[in-house]
């Protein structure tokens, strides 16, 4: 779980590297790299170890609808968000995720919301805010990026409403690895439509396939694989609070190679936004004992 928590806090760096080095590389390029290799190793994977279930009828439609909002839409707004903040901001809001979906559980299968779902939710997003601000509290980060991550946000909460006709039917590595195939196919035409003559542009060097690599295998795959091992042995109710540490995998790698600086600000928004998870996710797991 630590190690799942690793590569996907890291995925935000690498992909702000990207955008740093490559001036002209888009979202669409690093997202249908990152499919293209999560496709090339997962595939051969599955198929050889004889691990990969065909999708059974009446369910085409939803693996269809599943990887159109995610990784499509979700991974076009999140890597779009991460072109416009820090990195470590990106992951801090990301991480936001699982407090809006019991209030999304509640709305279409009438589940009760807990008080400290609310307190959760408001302090985190109160923390947010913090890590937006300069040390003399103007504000700092790009509203265009702020809106794209919070598009995110709510996708992936659609996704996860979406994901329940299926979960319980396929393995989730399965689900995984049909997601990453059909996202290609999505994915490839409109980047050849929209930024198709920007490949020629492109270095095709060292320091833009390492991370396409990183991001492909380990953070869309190997991620995967060790977060659904972990869920297996811990149970989902002591997976879930390693999400809370992330953020803090994204903002201690953006300090060890320069992307980023620390202030008072940034340290107390992400202490807040972490004390809103854990509150939010302790409301969870009472919940789920009982």
């Amino acid at each position: 779980m630590i190690l799942s928590s690793a590569f996907w806090g890291a995925s935000f760096i690498f992909t702000k590297g990207l955008f740093n080095n490559e001036q002209a590389i888009t979202p669409l390029i690093i997202l249908t790299g990152r499919m293209l290799i999560a496709t090339v190793f997962t595939v051969p994977i599955l198929w050889f170890t004889g691990r990969l279930e065909p999708i059974r009828k009446g369910h085409l439609k939803y693996f269809l609808l599943l990887a159109f909002t995610e990784p499509f839409l979700y991974s076009l707004c999140e890597t779009g968000g991460v072109q416009f903040v820090s990195g470590s901001l990106a992951s801090i809001i990301i991480a936001t995720i699982p407090l809006f979906i019991p209030f999304a559980m509640a709305l279409i299968y009438k589940e009760k919301i807990k008080a400290n779902a609310v307190i959760g939710v408001l302090l985190s997003l109160g923390g947010i805010t913090l890590m937006t601000l300069n040390d003399d509290f103007s504000f700092s980060a790009s509203p265009k990026g702020l809106l794209l991550l919070a598009s995110a946000v709510l996708i992936a909460v659609i996704y996860t409403l979406i994901l329940v006709k299926v979960l319980d039917h396929y393995k989730p590595m399965t689900i995984t690895c049909y997601q990453n195939c059909i996202g290609l196919i999505y994915f490839l035409p409109l980047m050849l439509f929209v930024n198709g003559d920007r490949l020629p542009m492109l270095s095709y060097s060292a320091a833009m396939w390492l991370p396409l690599l990183f991001l492909g295998i380990f953070c869309s795959t190997v991620a995967y694989m060790f977060y659904n091992y972990g869920m297996k042995h811990l149970g989902a109710t002591a997976a879930s609070v390693y999400n809370n540490i992330i953020p803090v995998f994204s903002l201690l790698l953006a300090l060890a190679i320069g992307q980023e600086s620390l202030n008072i600000l940034k340290v107390l928004g992400m202490c807040v936004v972490m004390l809103g998870l854990t509150v939010a996710q302790k409301t969870f797991r009472r919940s789920h004992n009982k």
